[in-house]
Formats: C-alpha cells, structure tokens, sequence
C-alpha cells in the first residue's frame, strides 16, 4: 500500500484531498491502495454529508472562536478535529478484497486492524457501535466511509491530545448514539489514546503496511475540489 503524509494548508484542501484520491482512483488514474495520514494545524468541525449544522453545532461558539465549519462527503455525525487528532485516510481497491464488499464487512476489517495495532499498546482497544474504536467504554475514534463502484474511500480520526472541553462547546448533541455512549457528554464519553503522535503515525502506517509515497497526488483536482465545494458555504450550510 503506497503511503502519504501530507497536510495541506486549509481545512478545505484537507478535506478535498481525501476526496480527490478516491476520484482519481476510481477514474483509473491511481492504481494502487493508498493509506493518507495528515493533522489539522487548526480547529474546525465537520459535518457529515447529511448532517444539519444547526443541530449538530454550536455555531455562536464556533464563529466567537473563529472555528471553520466544514461538510465532508462521506456519512456520519459531526466531528472537532485540530492539533492533537491525527486524521487518517484509506483508498481500497473493493475488486482485490472480498471483505470490502458490504459496509458492515469493511468497517469490521479496517477497525479489526486499527484495533489489533493499537492494543499492542493500548490494552483494551476495541469496536464499539457501528463505526468508533473505545477503550472501555470511551471513545477516541470515528470513522465513515464513502463508497464507489471499484474503490472506497474508509477515513477517521485518532484522538491523542485534542482538548475534549472544546466538543462540548461546539458540538451539539448528535441525532443518533449508540447505545454504549449511555448519553454521556463530549467530554465524558470521548477520550485521547495515551501515546505521542510520532508512535500513533507509526502505528497506523504499520498496521496498513504503508510503503513508498505516490509518485503524484491529484493537485489540481483537490484545488478544484476545495474550491468549488468543500470551501464553499453553499456545500457547508446546505442542512
């Protein structure tokens, strides 16, 4: 699997880089499986593709703090992300991997294999829900995935040192829990992994057996991306 440590400049171009891979993917363009890790170097929250932001976010705060408000394309709730949540994305060739072929099978095999590497350290790291990593009983990763006909785009996020006061200062309550959260708070019910983000980055590329870099990345379509819909206000706010 070929292996991308790259965090753009803004929010938007972070977003649309996961994106962007995906679409080159499935186009043919890049051929092979690809696991992405990147930090934001900034707060900011993003919504899931349906989520409505004046339920999930508290934007009063949001704008007092100068905190983005984003949507990426793929399903979930809305998330705070910034310094000390390393963001991960997977590009998965769904021809070569029969485990990739139902929702429920993929977030098993890739959250299987998150949870394997991290409890080698971590004791007790397992799925929860449908789609999140726990340690008893709390959360410190998130993940959706968005799927095309040969390709699927599988992305989370690995809290280490985010400062959990802030989701509950911007973040509203999310329309669907799993029954573990119990409904606790953000801050109760989320926490970070006890580890440095140098070991989580080299964990996570070990688990996936991320090798070389690409020889490119899809530059001008991420440009295109950020700027016709993940920095548009019109794709953010649409709910």
């Amino acid at each position: 699997m070929q292996f991308l440590d790259l965090t753009l400049d803004t929010p938007a171009e972070n977003l649309a880089l996961d994106e962007a891979l995906l679409l080159a993917a499935e186009s043919g363009s890049q051929t092979e499986e690809l696991l992405r890790l990147w930090e934001p170097r900034e707060f900011m929250v993003v919504l899931g593709s349906s989520s409505h932001v004046l339920d999930e976010v508290r934007l009063p705060t949001c704008r007092q703090r100068r905190i983005e408000v984003l949507r990426r394309s793929s399903g979930g709730a809305a998330i705070l992300t910034g310094p000390g949540s390393l963001m991960y994305a997977l590009v998965l060739d769904r021809r070569r991997r029969p485990e990739l072929r139902g929702i429920d099978t993929t977030h098993q095999w890739v959250l299987e294999t998150l949870a394997e590497a991290l409890g080698r350290i971590v004791p007790g790291v397992a799925r929860r829900g449908i789609c999140d990593l726990a340690v008893r009983e709390r959360k410190f990763s998130g993940n959706s995935l968005r799927v095309r006909r040969d390709w699927l785009l599988y992305h989370g996020t690995l809290l280490y040192g985010l400062p959990l006061r802030l989701l509950d200062a911007c973040l509203g309550t999310p329309p669907r829990q799993p029954e573990y959260r119990a409904g606790r708070r953000h801050s109760h019910f989320v926490m970070n992994l006890p580890l440095d983000g140098k070991t989580l980055r080299e964990m996570i590329r070990a688990a996936f057996n991320g090798a070389e870099p690409p020889a490119t990345w899809p530059q001008e379509l991420t440009a295109q991306l950020a700027a016709d819909k993940f920095g548009n206000p019109d794709w953010s706010y649409r709910l």
